[in-house]
This record gives structure tokens, sequence and C-alpha cells, in this order.
């Protein structure tokens, strides 16, 4: 595998490193061996698949916070994504900084997101699944989130906005959201 640093600190692009023949590839997705020798959790007691219908759908931006922070790592099965992640530590100097990459099916790649972001992404491709593996089970009561439309992170989303959930768009903006 191979670890590409995003421009947030922790934050990393894992690309795969197939190995084939005529017959097709084998490549790892995840290695408690590698993930360790990087730093990086390896711990996985959860794991989720998103399905998103509709090109320009835009879904999240989501966090846990408290006892259920949680480093995520997600890869597109089918389609393809704009996935950002929000900076959301306290003390950081890249605090309410985004950045934004695209996850593909067909390139395989994933995006490895340490504790104290916030994560959303917006739909490319009609009929879209992605793959969570999250650090920490999912609680409802230590959820929150960032408004995807926020003027003050300035989200340059690749399509115009198609359709979002009612929590989504009531999301509050990041001035009112407590670092995690």
């Amino acid at each position: 595998m191979i670890f590409r640093p995003l421009q947030l600190d922790g934050a990393f692009e894992v690309l795969l490193e197939p190995n084939g023949d005529a017959r097709g590839f084998f490549s790892r997705f995840y290695c408690d061996e590698e993930f360790g020798e990087h730093g990086l959790n390896s711990r996985w007691p959860q794991m989720n698949l998103s399905y998103t219908r509709g090109v320009g759908t835009l879904r999240g931006l989501h966090f846990q916070r408290g006892s259920a922070a949680e480093v995520k790592l997600l890869r597109c099965l089918r389609g393809r994504v704009y996935d950002v992640i929000v900076d959301l530590r306290e003390g950081s100097d890249s605090f309410g900084q985004h950045v934004g990459i695209e996850l593909d099916a067909e390139r395989r790649n994933s995006i490895y997101i340490p504790e104290g972001f916030a994560h959303g992404f917006q739909v490319l491709e009609e009929e879209t699944e992605l793959q969570y593996l999250h650090s920490q089970p999912y609680s409802p009561t230590q959820e929150g989130g960032v408004n995807l439309m926020d003027s003050h992170l300035a989200i340059d989303w690749p399509l115009p906005p198609a359709q979002m959930s009612e929590r989504d768009k009531n999301l509050p903006a990041l001035e009112e959201v407590s670092p995690l």
C-alpha cells in the first residue's frame, strides 16, 4: 500500500499496489503491520456501507465527539465521490480548514481520516457505494456536524448541490461548533 499524506496533518490517501496477471490482480486494502508502521489506527470494531443515488447528492459533514470520536477509513466500492474532511481538532493550526479528494471505485483509492475531523461527500456518479471502517461504534448521543454549505468553509463542490437530508441542511455553521 502507498500512504500519501494529505494537506491536513494525520490524514492520508491510501492507494493499492496491485499484483496482477492476465486473470486480474490481488492487493491489500488493509494491513495491521503497514498501518502500524505509519502510526495509524489498526482497530476497526465497526464497518458500514453507504449507498447513495443521484448525481450531485450531498451527505455530511458528520463527526463523533468525546469517547465516540473515531478514525475512519473509507473506500468507494461503486461509482465516484468528492470526499471532504474538515479539521475540528482543538488547538490545531489547521482548525476549520478542509481538503477534498476524489474517491473512485476504478482507482480503488481510500481516505484515512483521523479523530477530530468532520466528513462528507458529493456523489459524482449515479448509484455510489462507500465502505467505512470505524475505530469506534456509532453513538447517536455523541454525533454532530457542520453545514456542508457554510460560506466560511467555502467548499468548492464539483457539481451543483442536489439532494440533501433535512438534518444536513440544518447542521450548524463552523463558528457554532465547538472544537473536538
